[in-house]
C-alpha cells in the first residue's frame, strides 16, 4: 500500500515561497521598467514600499517570534526612523545617481545580461566590506551601532539607522559599481535585488531556505548577525552569503538560533525612542 505524502500546510508553503516570490518580483519590476521606460528612482521607491507591506503581512502569518512584533509605541519610533532614513537615503541616492550618470560608461563592454551577475557579485562584496567595517572600526560603529539597539529583529526596525550610516553604505556600494564601469541600468537592476533582500533578511518570519542559506542570505542568518553572542554574530552579507563563507564569518547551521539579540552593552547607545539624542550621539565625546 502506497504511503501517504505529508500534507504541506499553507504556512509551510509561505515559509518556502517567501524568498523566491520576492526575487521574482524584483526581476519582474526590472523587466517592466526597462520595457515601459519608467524612472528608476521612483520605481525603486515604490518597490520598497510594496516589499515592506508584503513582509509586514507575512510577519503576522508566519512569525518567527511573536514577541518581536512591534507594539504601538515602537511602531511610532520606527516610523520616525524610517522617514529620516528615507530622506537621508534619498539625498544620498540622488547624489550617487548623479555620480553614476557622470562616470558610468554609456557603452559598456558587456551586454546587460552579462553585467548584472558581475555587478551583483561586486556590489555584494562592497556591501560586505562596508558592513564589516562598521563593526570593526570604532568611528563607524558609532554610526552603525544605532541599528543594533533594538532587542528584537523585525522588518519595521530595519529602518532604524543613522542617516550618515545609510549614506555611507549606499554611496560606497553604488559608486564602486559605477567606477568599475557598470551601466546605470545594471546598477538599477542590482539595486532592486538589494532592496528586496535588505528587508527580507530583517523580517520576523519563519522561513526554510535549507541549503540555499549557503548562497543567499535569509532571516535565519541575519538574526545571528544581531546576536549578543559575538562568537556567532558574523554574517555581514545582506544578499549573497558567499563572502561570509569565503572570509570565515559564516556561523549558521541548521537549528542554530540566537539566545538574545541587540547590543552586548545597551548603555553604549541611547534607547531607540530617543531619536534626536541618537542622531547626535556619534559626534558626542566618548566617555569610554
Amino acid at each position: 500500500m502506497r504511503s501517504a505524502m505529508p500534507r504541506l500546510s499553507a504556512r509551510d508553503a509561505l515559509a518556502v515561497a517567501a524568498q523566491p516570490v520576492l526575487l521574482l518580483a524584483a526581476v519582474t519590476v526590472f523587466a517592466v521598467t526597462e520595457w515601459r521606460g519608467w524612472e528608476p528612482g521612483t520605481t525603486t521607491f515604490l518597490f520598497q514600499f510594496a516589499v515592506l507591506g508584503l513582509l509586514v503581512v507575512l510577519e503576522f502569518l508566519i512569525p518567527y517570534d511573536p514577541s518581536w512584533q512591534p507594539d504601538r509605541r515602537e511602531w511610532g519610533h520606527y516610523a520616525v526612523y524610517y522617514v529620516l532614513t528615507a530622506v537621508g537615503g534619498a539625498l544620498g541616492q540622488s547624489l550617487v545617481l548623479l555620480a553614476v550618470g557622470a562616470v558610468a560608461d554609456p557603452y559598456p563592454v558587456l551586454p546587460l545580461w552579462g553585467e548584472i551577475p558581475l555587478a551583483l557579485l561586486l556590489g555584494s562584496l562592497a556591501s560586505y566590506a562596508v558592513h564589516r567595517a562598521g563593526h570593526t572600526y570604532a568611528w563607524l560603529w558609532r554610526l552603525h551601532g544605532v541599528h543594533h539597539v533594538p532587542g528584537k529583529v523585525n522588518v519595521a526596525n530595519n529602518g532604524v539607522n543613522h542617516v550618515a550610516d545609510v549614506i555611507i553604505s549606499q554611496g560606497f556600494v553604488q559608486l564602486a559599481l559605477a567606477l568599475v564601469g557598470f551601466s546605470e541600468r545594471a546598477v538599477f537592476g542590482v539595486g532592486l535585488f538589494v532592496v528586496a533582500q535588505g528587508y527580507f533578511v530583517h523580517a520576523n518570519i519563519r522561513v526554510r531556505l535549507g541549503p540555499f542559506n549557503h548562497l543567499l542570505v535569509g532571516p535565519e542568518q541575519h538574526r545571528l548577525h544581531h546576536s549578543t553572542d559575538l562568537s556567532e554574530a558574523g554574517h555581514y552579507g545582506s544578499d549573497l552569503s558567499v563572502w561570509d563563507r569565503l572570509f570565515g564569518t559564516f556561523t549558521w547551521r541548521p537549528g542554530r538560533e540566537p539566545e538574545a539579540v541587540g547590543l552586548t552593552d545597551p548603555r553604549a547607545f541611547p534607547p531607540t525612542g530617543r531619536v534626536l539624542t541618537t542622531l547626535v550621539h556619534p559626534w558626542r565625546r566618548s566617555t569610554g
